[in-house]
C-alpha cells in the first residue's frame, strides 16, 4: 500500500484530481472525490454520499472488496471497466465569487467589501482535526500582514455552536462564518476540508490548496507574498 501527499500527488496529477479522497488499487481510479459526495451537493450524488451513512460505508468496503479480488485475480481491465475514469465535475475557479454572508459577529460581509487586497478564503470543519493548527497559524498570519490581507474562515458541515467555540480560542482577527451547499457551490465544489483560496488584489485566482500537506503554511505564505507585490 503507497500512502501519497495529495499536494504532490502524482496519481492525482495524471488522472486531472483537484480535490479528495480519490481511492486506487494497483494505480487504478476505482473511487474518486465526486463519489464521496461534497459539501455542495445534494445527498444522494454521490454513489457512496452521504458518507456519513453506515450503509454507504459497507457499501464501499464491499466494492473495494470486490475490486481488490479482480485485480489479485489480473482482471485489472474488467475494474477499469466497471469504473471508468470520467472528468471530475470539481473546476477551479477563475475569481472570487460573489458571494454574501453574515460572520459570526453579526456583521454584513461581500466579495465587494474586500476588493483592493489579497483574500484567503479558508474552508474547514470542527470535527477536521488538521484544520486546527492551520487556523491558529492564519491568525498568525493575520497579525504579520494585518489589513493588507484579508483572511476568511468558513466552517462547513459544522453546527455553529461548535464553530463559535472553536473560533472563540483562536485569533479574533480573522474574520470567522459558516458556509452552506450554496457557499460551497460557488467556489467551484468543496469535496473536502481543509481547502485554501488564494486570490490577489482584482480577485483573480492566485492558488489553491488542498489538503495539510506538511509544508502547506510555508506554500501557502509564498503565494501571499507574491500576491502582495
Amino acid at each position: 500500500m503507497v500512502f501519497e501527499n495529495f499536494g504532490a500527488s502524482r496519481l492525482a496529477d495524471r488522472y486531472g484530481l483537484k480535490g479528495y479522497p480519490a481511492i486506487f488499487v494497483d494505480e487504478v481510479l476505482v473511487a474518486s472525490p465526486r463519489e464521496f459526495g461534497s459539501f455542495g451537493d445534494k445527498p444522494d450524488t454521490g454513489r457512496y454520499s452521504p458518507w456519513t451513512d453506515a450503509g454507504n460505508q459497507e457499501k464501499f468496503k464491499q466494492d473495494l472488496a470486490n475490486m481488490i479480488d479482480l485485480i489479485l485475480a489480473g482482471r485489472k481491465n474488467v475494474v477499469r471497466q466497471e469504473h471508468p475514469v470520467l472528468a471530475d465535475a470539481f473546476h477551479e475557479i477563475s475569481s472570487l465569487p460573489k458571494f454574501k454572508l453574515t460572520d459570526l459577529s453579526g456583521k454584513a460581509i461581500d466579495a465587494s467589501s474586500l476588493a483592493g487586497k489579497p483574500v484567503l478564503i479558508e474552508f474547514w470543519a470542527t470535527w477536521c482535526v488538521p484544520c486546527r493548527s492551520t487556523l491558529e497559524w492564519l491568525g498568525e498570519l493575520k497579525r504579520k500582514y494585518g489589513d493588507s490581507l484579508a483572511i476568511v474562515a468558513l466552517a462547513v458541515e459544522s453546527q455553529e455552536p461548535d464553530v463559535r467555540k472553536i473560533a472563540g480560542g483562536l485569533s479574533q482577527e480573522l474574520t470567522w462564518g459558516t458556509a452552506g451547499p450554496e457557499i460551497a457551490q460557488m467556489f467551484g465544489d468543496i469535496t473536502a476540508v481543509p481547502t485554501m483560496f488564494l486570490f490577489d488584489k482584482n480577485g483573480q485566482t492566485g492558488k489553491v490548496l488542498y489538503g495539510a500537506p506538511p509544508d502547506l503554511h510555508e506554500s501557502a505564505e509564498k503565494v501571499v507574498r507574491e500576491l502582495m507585490r
